[in-house]
């Protein structure tokens, strides 16, 4: 089931998710599906479609900056989880502006999330 607030996607259409294989082994405690990861090297999956020469997560769904999703959002890698919107927490995020530029998205800004007190903070809709 994908997460209600990923709206952007960029990140997942811009970067290799790769990650320590243990993460898509249950029996190890991992949530990552094994069938949505490509082998790497003998430490490292990558999640399929980020192994690419233009990478987009094979869990990703609609359109990046409009309606994109992630198919398997509570089952995400470390990476993902830890790659955090810019602003979000009240911290730039030069990996998010990059890829958000890749796109022809303007980078988020403070003044783009509405508030810490919102579920779901979201975006304000100048920047989908």
């Amino acid at each position: 089931m994908s997460h209600p607030c990923l709206r952007c996607g960029a990140c997942c259409a811009y970067f290799r998710v790769a990650f320590h294989w243990s993460e898509a082994e249950a029996f190890l405690g991992g949530v990552v599906p094994p069938e949505s990861t490509v082998k790497l090297d003998p430490h490292r999956l990558a999640m399929r479609g980020t192994d690419r020469r233009q990478p987009r997560c094979m869990a990703l769904l609609g359109d990046v900056g409009r309606d994109a999703s992630c198919s398997i959002y509570a089952q995400r890698p470390s990476v993902c989880r830890a790659l955090i919107p810019a602003w979000e927490q009240g911290e730039p995020s030069p990996q998010c502006d990059r890829a958000r530029q890749a796109h022809g998205l303007s980078p988020l800004r403070p003044d783009d999330w509405i508030g810490p007190s919102d579920p779901c903070i979201t975006p304000l809709p100048h920047l989908a």
